[in-house]
């Protein structure tokens, strides 16, 4: 069972996280140590060449990484990124873009995770993102 709701988690981005309104960003689900979520296409996002620009990719998968670790944890805030690595597989066309996180390792003070990201209606993945994210102390957490 998650410790956030995909609606929580959702108001919680949207209020501290100016770029998740920008980027176009849904959280569609969290649960067991997973979440999903979904970047609107949005032409203001493309880069030369008429790709979705890698920043913005980059964001996607730190959101959906901290909706997985919030998802563990519950509404801890202060949980940050410490490290995310990126490897971009192949171009992404002019779609929505789909993230789909999971945790790979939760201490009590670090949290590492990893983030496929796909185009809406392919199995074949555009990136791999690896990140680490550090848990503040919590008072059940020393």
């Amino acid at each position: 069972m998650s410790q956030i709701s995909v609606a929580e988690f959702q108001a919680l981005i949207d209020s501290e996280l100016p770029l998740v309104k920008l980027f176009g960003m849904h959280t569609e689900d969290i649960a067991n140590g997973t979440a999903r979520l979904r970047m609107h296409f949005n032409p203001d996002l493309i880069r030369p060449g008429g790709t979705i620009a890698g920043p913005a990719l980059m964001a996607l998968a730190d959101a959906t990484l901290y909706a997985v670790v919030l998802g563990m944890i519950g509404k801890v805030e202060l949980a940050v990124t410490t490290s995310l690595n990126i490897n971009f597989l192949r171009k992404p066309p002019q779609e929505d873009v789909i993230a789909e996180g999971r945790i790979l390792k939760l201490g009590k003070r670090l949290a590492v995770g990893e983030v496929l990201l796909y185009s809406a209606g392919s199995d074949e993945p555009v990136a791999h993102v690896t990140g680490t994210y550090s848990i503040p102390p919590l008072p059940d957490n020393r």
